[in-house]
C-alpha cells in the first residue's frame, strides 16, 4: 500500500460546538497537528457532531466503511460526564480493541493534570482503519501525540502517534511517515 494516499477522518464530538454555542477547536488543531507532523500525503475527512452514542458509531462506520477512511481521530466526549458516550461508542463498532493507546494517554496527560485519570480514551480497528478517541483540549492533544520532551527536545515519554505508523502498516493502510524532529515513527528493523 506505498503508493496509496492515507485518508484521516477527524471527529470533534461537542453538543455546544455542533451547535454553533462555542467555536470547535479540535478539528483545526487536528488538521494543523498533522500538516506539521505528516510528512506523506493524507486526506482529511471532517465531522462536527452532538454527543449522542448512535450518531457517534453511525459517524464511526460511515467514515471507516464508506468514506475509506484508515485513521479516524476523535476528540471530546471521553470524560465521566452523563453525556460523554464517545468510548462506548467506539467499542460498539470496533472489531479489535488497543487498550495500550487509551493507557499511554492517560500516563501522559498524569504527568500535567491529576485528573487525567478521569479520561476514557480508547482505540480499536475496524476493518482496516484505527480508530483513536483522543482529549478534547488542543494542548492535551498535541501532548498525548507527540508525548513528553525534555528541554532539549528530547523524547522522555513516548506519545501515542510514534506506534501509530506501524500499526497502520499491520493492518494493511497505506504507509506513512512522519517528521521525525516531532514524532519519530517506530517500526521494528528488519532482519
Amino acid at each position: 500500500m506505498q503508493d496509496k494516499i492515507i485518508k484521516i477522518g477527524l471527529v470533534s464530538i461537542s453538543d455546544r460546538a455542533s451547535q454553533g454555542v462555542y467555536e470547535d477547536k479540535g478539528i483545526p488543531s487536528l488538521q494543523a497537528w498533522l500538516s506539521k507532523v505528516l510528512s506523506s500525503p493524507f486526506t482529511l475527512e471532517m465531522r462536527l457532531i452532538a454527543d449522542e452514542q448512535a450518531l457517534i458509531e453511525n459517524t464511526l462506520i460511515e467514515l471507516a466503511d464508506d468514506e475509506g477512511c484508515h485513521l479516524i481521530l476523535t476528540t471530546g466526549g471521553t470524560g465521566p460526564a452523563l453525556r460523554d458516550v464517545t468510548p462506548e461508542a467506539t467499542l460498539a463498532v470496533g472489531d479489535k480493541e488497543m487498550p495500550g493507546f487509551g493507557e499511554q494517554m492517560r500516563q501522559i496527560s498524569l504527568n500535567f493534570v491529576p485528573t487525567a485519570i478521569l479520561s476514557r480514551q480508547v482505540a480499536v480497528i475496524r476493518h482496516q482503519c484505527l480508530i483513536l478517541n483522543l482529549p478534547g483540549q488542543p494542548k492535551a492533544i498535541t501532548q498525548t501525540l507527540e508525548g513528553l520532551k525534555d528541554e532539549s527536545g528530547n523524547t522522555q515519554v513516548h506519545g501515542i502517534f510514534a506506534a501509530v505508523p506501524y500499526c497502520l502498516d499491520l493492518i494493511g493502510a497505506p504507509f506513512i511517515e512522519t517528521n521525525e524532529a516531532l514524532v519519530k515513527a517506530f517500526r521494528p528493523k528488519k532482519k
